[in-house]
């Protein structure tokens, strides 16, 4: 792949989480719109907790009527529904509609942006930090390539409807104004379904994208993209241009594919003092890996067990690890449990 011209880049297999490419991954720049990802992840919480549904309406507060910045245009003191608030922040990147929908479900920015920052945390998101529930330059707010794909990726898999429902929305219209998404990647290319663009003086364009093609998704991370004297239409075009040429390198060089299903069996492993001689072992979850193409028939896979297995054995329980390896590389591991019960021998079994 060409070296691209931005700051931090990922390159992220969404079934199994394996970075595929990447430039300073870990690299702490400010996400700008991209802050609004956890922003969402926070509403998506909230609406499959039941705590709120999409026509519970927030009242909008002057704090948020004047958050500047790009906008949806929401007026003060009026009520607006989770539905369009949403709506708001992921297409227009609006400013106030994350404020209204921060200060609706916290109470007040502060302990919205309290309740980011622990989701970054149980996230393992090393490398963010939230100062605001929509992106403005503000100190300490700060996020990297790598915890902008690990975010997308618990969305997708968290959240599939809402998911499907809000981030391939090219356009909104509120208060009589229409506006299209600043994703420029959702009319390049019909793989294309998400996720968000963001942008900020001081690094430039960023850009979480995710395609799915031929059943396999990746995602995208772009951070840092700027193209000099060029206008800003032209800086978004080049920033889908940067990250549409990431992706088309994952599912040029790469394939996915699923080695196992939850509870197909992987091998029978012998079980002393067991009123069966063997057990079956398998996976809880279905296992993916994700290789260069054509080299597929190079995976070698082995089951590590303890020397003995003794009984009584419960179903589900954890007896080794399966290891699967290219070459050298290990691509891929996955737990081994039981399959199947074995009680421990009685006396008389012997006899």
């Amino acid at each position: 792949m060409r070296p691209l011209d931005v700051k931090s880049y990922v390159l992220m297999d969404y079934q199994t989480g394996r970075i595929l490419a990447s430039k300073k991954p870990n690299q702490q720049l400010p996400p700008a719109s991209t802050t609004k990802l956890m922003t969402a992840y926070v509403t998506f919480q909230e609406l499959k907790r039941g705590r709120i549904t999409l026509d519970t309406t927030f009242h909008v507060s002057k704090k948020a009527w004047q958050e500047g910045g790009s906008r949806m245009f929401v007026e003060v003191g009026s009520d607006v529904s989770v539905d369009d608030l949403l709506k708001g922040i992921l297409v227009p990147s609006g400013n106030d509609a994350a404020m209204a929908l921060a200060e609706g479900i916290g109470g007040s920015e502060d302990a919205f942006v309290d309740r980011m920052n622990h989701e970054a945390q149980r996230l393992g998101l090393r490398d963010t930090h939230y100062t605001d529930p929509n992106g403005l330059p503000e100190p300490g707010l700060h996020s990297s390539a790598l915890d902008l794909a690990k975010l997308s990726r618990a969305i997708i898999r968290q959240f599939p409807d809402d998911y499907e429902r809000f981030f391939a929305l090219k356009s909104f219209t509120w208060n009589n104004i229409t506006q299209n998404n600043y994703n420029k990647l959702l009319w390049r290319d019909p793989s294309v379904d998400g996720l968000k663009p963001g942008y900020v003086g001081a690094v430039g364009y960023n850009l979480t994208a995710s395609a799915k093609r031929d059943g396999m998704r990746l995602i995208g991370v772009v951070m840092g993209a700027s193209k000099p004297n060029a206008s800003s239409a032209s800086q978004y075009i080049n920033l889908a241009q940067v990250t549409g040429s990431l992706l088309d390198y994952g599912f040029r060089s790469y394939a996915t594919h699923k080695l196992y299903d939850p509870g197909q069996s992987v091998m029978k492993a012998r079980v002393a003092h067991g009123a069966q001689d063997t057990v079956d072992l398998g996976l809880r979850q279905a296992l993916y890996v994700t290789v260069p193409r054509g080299q597929y028939s190079q995976l070698k896979a082995n089951v590590e067990l303890p020397s003995s297995i003794e009984a009584p054995i419960k179903k589900g329980q954890s007896i080794g690890q399966l290891v699967v390896k290219l070459g050298s590389q290990v691509v891929a591991k996955a737990p081994v449990v039981a399959l199947a019960d074995d009680e421990r021998s009685s006396f008389w079994d012997f006899w």
